[in-house]
């Protein structure tokens, strides 16, 4: 059977707080230049373009953020100006009743990084295939350690270019992430999916019904403006938002993941940062941007925008500096950096 052409959706959701001070909310973490040149907004268009198994994207976002949507996806692109946030269910549901019932969408945040573009496309094409029979299918992405920051997914039957999802588990403990790692068994889910548009619909309809009505409404009584649809305000207003993996795909029997070993990280902190930063380090592990100085150091994320950064015997400690803030953070306090008034209040 012959794949569809892939629709790619990007999801620009999200505040990024954990990577204050660099990510605010007038440019947050997608928008942002943290690995390479590209804004990992850029990365997620670019990795697909060029290839004619792809369409121009779909891009899904918030009215904030359109200037700069526009600033750095020059190219053909649809654009969803949703009025606010309501999580991964309903901004996916509304693309997928955008388009043709039998294309298959391939939804992908904003704000990953993933270092191996052929393998992110291997696996997008394994996916698309599986998408055509009526899987709904996330991205296993290859566990390199045991995170306990991630949702699992436990592998079952095989199919052809990947598995049915036995399980579904909630970010684990350290003992247990060490024994889904060390079984060969389980794959981070990394929050990437391929869906036939129909079907996800379908399945919505089955799972949340008053959500899938809702969306189609909005949809419905929505307006073009150009490349950019803007969904119906009351309708839109009266979704209760959630995300895709509690709405459908906890919930289906046709849940599939294929494996993709792709360099992938969800930049979810500084700490994460750093470790997607690796082949910059010094021989110690310290990773620096902008005038640092450190004798002593190891394992040190260091970066400012200005100001000298000076720092003398100091062991996994993340320090940065950006617009007139300074914040410093063990490696280990990295996920808590978003609960700082600084980040919260912004």
């Amino acid at each position: 059977m012959t794949t569809s052409i892939i629709h790619p959706v990007i999801l620009c959701g999200g505040s990024g707080t954990r990577l204050w001070p660099v990510s605010r909310k007038a440019k947050p973490k997608p928008f942002l230049p943290l690995i390479g040149h590209e804004t990992l907004f850029e990365q997620a268009a670019n990795r697909v373009a060029g290839d004619n198994r792809f369409t121009a994207p779909v891009v899904v976002a918030g009215p904030q953020h359109i200037d700069l949507i526009e600033e750095q996806l020059s190219g053909p692109h649809r654009l969803i100006v949703e009025p606010s946030a309501q999580n991964t269910a309903p901004a996916i549901a509304r693309a997928a009743a955008l388009l043709p019932a039998d294309d298959i969408m391939l939804v992908c945040p904003s704000d990953h990084h993933i270092a191996d573009s052929s393998a992110f496309r291997r696996a997008a094409l394994a996916a698309a295939a599986l998408a055509q029979d009526d899987w709904l299918v996330s991205f296993g992405i290859a566990a390199t350690g045991p995170e306990t920051g991630y949702g699992y997914l436990h592998h079952g039957e095989a199919l052809p270019g990947g598995f049915k999802i036995a399980n579904f588990v909630e970010k684990p403990d350290l003992k247990r992430a060490k024994a889904y790692v060390e079984s060969g068994e389980y794959s981070w889910n990394g929050g990437i999916f391929a869906f036939r548009a129909g079907y996800l619909i379908q399945e919505l309809q089955q799972h949340r019904p008053e959500m899938a009505a809702l969306v189609a409404q909005s949809v419905s009584e929505g307006r073009e403006d150009g490349m950019r649809f803007h969904p119906a305000a009351e309708p839109f207003s009266a979704i209760e938002g959630d995300s895709i993996d509690y709405a459908v795909m906890e919930n289906t029997q046709r849940a599939a993941m294929v494996p993709a070993d792709m360099g992938w990280s969800d930049i979810g902190n500084w700490a994460a940062l750093q470790d997607a930063l690796a082949g910059e380090s010094d021989d110690a592990g310290n990773v620096t941007k902008g005038t640092i100085d450190l004798d002593g150091c190891s394992g040190v994320l260091a970066i400012s925008d200005g100001p000298r950064v000076s720092a003398v015997g100091l062991d996994d400690v993340c320090i940065i500096v950006s617009d007139g803030e300074v914040l410093v953070t063990t490696r280990d306090g990295a996920q808590r950096v978003g609960k700082l008034p600084g980040a919260a209040n912004q």
